[in-house]
């Protein structure tokens, strides 16, 4: 007969889950209007129910909290633009379109963490590389789509993959930066919609015969 017992939770079940609360607990701070700045370890430590030293076996100090969850906002925000394929079945510029409004939508759930970090990213170098880095990645993705539609011969060969790549990626970000920052939601459908078109019409159309 099977045995029922449960298996221990181990060490690093255990971390994983401190880790969790912990970075739990700090988005819920920046909800509430506190800036990164003013949060201090103690505050942290003390929402998250643990002591300042039990804090500093998981982290090294503040910077490597946010670095941690800025690197988990943008690994999800990166695999839903990385989902989006020019000739899949949710390509074209409506798919397009759908992938800006799911990525608007992810970071506005995480509005007061994407603030913070830009509030950081201003005076450390280490959090402004790290978030250059991230988008670095999504460029990387952009110059294989790129690539692989002249090779297709449905973007134009006149296009530099990875300079058109830089532009629309660092756009993209500042435009949905903003508009999170600055509005509601309501339309973030439109605001999505005319980014795809903008990109779409300029790289992804088929060249004139």
């Amino acid at each position: 007969m099977a045995s029922t017992t449960r298996r221990p939770s181990s060490a690093a079940d255990r971390r994983a889950a401190l880790e969790k609360r912990i970075l739990s607990v700090i988005e819920d701070c920046l909800r509430g209007g506190v800036t990164y700045t003013e949060l201090s370890v103690e505050q942290i430590a003390k929402a998250a129910g643990i002591s300042r030293s039990t804090f500093y076996l998981y982290f090294r100090d503040k910077v490597d909290v946010l670095l941690r969850l800025s690197g988990s906002l943008k690994k999800e925000s990166y695999e839903i633009a990385a989902a989006w394929k020019p000739t899949g079945t949710d390509g074209g510029v409506e798919g397009l379109a759908r992938t800006y409004e799911l990525i608007m939508r992810h970071y506005r759930e995480h509005a007061a963490l994407l603030a913070a970090i830009n509030e950081v990213a201003a005076y450390d170098p280490t959090v402004r590389e790290a978030w250059r880095a991230d988008q670095d990645r999504f460029a990387d993705n952009l110059v294989s789509v790129l690539k692989e539609e002249q090779r297709a011969g449905r973007t134009p060969e006149g296009i530099d993959p990875t300079l058109a790549a830089r532009l629309v990626v660092q756009g993209g970000s500042q435009v949905i930066a903003q508009q999170v920052s600055d509005g509601d939601g309501t339309d973030d459908p439109a605001v999505a919609r005319e980014l795809a078109r903008s990109y779409w019409y300029g790289l992804f159309r088929r060249p004139a015969a």
